[in-house]
């Protein structure tokens, strides 16, 4: 196969990693708290092939440079802020500030480790402690606050997170914090790496390359700003998405054609000898 098959193979292959991604957006278009992946491509390494010597009066340049495609390089989250859509559910959240993220307790492969979303739709689950109930997410991982796990004592009469994240609990007309939500603040978000089910990690490579006080700000409690009873929505932009699905589809025929071109050229060749 000649070089320029190659090329376009290869790129071909990178090319349906960003189909891919696109129709990952495209189906959490209505995703709460979920965040638009970028994908960035770099080009793979090339080869200058230089011509043979010329006279002065030359014009064109004295060699080509023959690349071998284009790769991946790097998929981006983007954590700019979705709109705010009312729910008047005591127990949804959405954050207010751009790059802050919840913390939640995730247990894997019997290791547990922290992980955050931007997702706000909270539960009260029964937890392992006798009258305690326990935050925890859509998928019923524990919440984490300023001193642990958030843990409510049964028997509230009403409860609410107020602007700051504090969790407002009434008892017998008494009204008492008794959790705070701990957020902190993606100040390189692009170390994140999505886990699925909209939560982002820090991977191992990651953490030998960098502290975590690298990566995240705590977000002092006077300075959180979140809206109870209102979610985020997802900040995908549909017709952005098409877009770049179309001139994205453009390219990976354009390669297509190529392959399907030097296929016909070694046809007409073999036919001549």
């Amino acid at each position: 196969m000649s070089r320029m098959a190659i090329q376009a193979s290869v790129t071909m292959g990178q090319l349906q990693q960003k189909i891919d991604t696109i129709g990952n957006n495209i189906a959490n278009l209505n995703t709460h708290g979920y965040k638009n992946r970028e994908v960035n491509f770099s080009s793979l390494l090339s080869q200058q092939i230089n011509a043979e010597e010329a006279n002065d009066q030359r014009l064109t340049p004295d060699g080509i440079r023959v690349g071998a495609g284009a790769r991946l390089g790097h998929t981006n989250i983007n954590l700019k802020q979705g709109s705010i859509q009312n729910t008047d559910r005591a127990l949804d959240v959405a954050l207010l500030d751009a790059n802050q993220l919840f913390q939640i307790s995730v247990v894997e492969n019997g290791i547990e480790e922290t992980r955050y979303t931007r997702a706000g739709n909270f539960y009260l689950n029964p937890s392992e402690v006798e009258g305690q109930l326990m935050l925890v997410t859509s998928d019923g991982n524990p919440v984490i606050g300023n001193n642990g796990p958030i843990m409510i004592a049964e028997g509230m009469e009403d409860l609410k997170i107020n602007e700051n994240g504090d969790i407002e609990v009434t008892r017998n007309g008494v009204q008492q914090v008794e959790g705070q939500l701990s957020i902190v603040e993606a100040i390189r978000p692009r170390l994140l790496e999505a886990t699925g089910s909209n939560n982002f990690r820090l991977s191992a490579e990651t953490l030998a390359n960098y502290n975590e006080d690298e990566i995240f700000a705590a977000v002092a409690q006077q300075d959180v700003q979140v809206k109870g009873g209102a979610l985020e929505t997802s900040n995908v932009d549909l017709s952005e998405q098409m877009t770049e699905l179309i001139q994205t589809q453009r390219a990976y025929q354009f390669n297509a054609q190529s392959i399907s071109m030097h296929d016909q050229m070694r046809g007409l060749i073999n036919q001549l000898r």
